[in-house]
């Protein structure tokens, strides 16, 4: 069984009007990017992550490149830990049920990273993981780690 991590969204972010198409001010990318729906998603989850577990803004990096099996593909947010990558999120539109397809395709974008967390959102409901590579499977956690767990590469959260 899946557990469900509850995340509340209540960050006022920078959004403009821009010839009739909402526009949202990007802090990682440092640039304007058309507000979507999935888009949204992404900017409240990274201030989430920076504002209340406290990961350093430096630390987290949206729309990253990576190939998987030859073909290119771009994960939505990676949060690294002395430049190595540490957690994945893979984010959605509300309207985007989370189910084991969008898991499926955050382990995939896994097989290429290796980071030991992987979270899946929609802004309604969030689903963390932690991998063992030992064991192969992923262990469904109950909170968001801490960025201080994270590099000290031992989680905080009950599993």
């Amino acid at each position: 069984m899946i557990t469900f991590v509850k995340v509340v969204f209540i960050l006022e972010l920078r959004v403009e009007n821009s010839d009739g198409k909402k526009r949202i001010f990007d802090v990682f990318r440092q640039k304007w990017v058309a507000l979507t729906p999935e888009e949204g998603v992404r900017q409240q989850f990274c201030h989430f992550l920076v504002d209340v577990k406290k990961y350093p803004q430096i630390s987290v990096a949206t729309e990253c490149n990576l190939s998987v099996n030859g073909q290119s593909q771009r994960c939505d947010v990676l949060v690294y830990k002395k430049g190595i990558p540490t957690l994945l999120v893979e984010c959605k539109a509300p309207s985007v049920k989370i189910s084991q397809e969008v898991v499926n395709q955050a382990l995939r974008y896994n097989t290429q990273l290796h980071v030991p967390y992987i979270v899946v959102t929609n802004g309604t409901d969030t689903y963390c993981f932690q991998i063992d590579y030992q064991t192969l499977k992923a262990t469904p956690l109950t909170d968001i780690p801490e960025y201080k767990s994270l590099c000290d590469g031992e989680s905080n959260i009950r599993r």
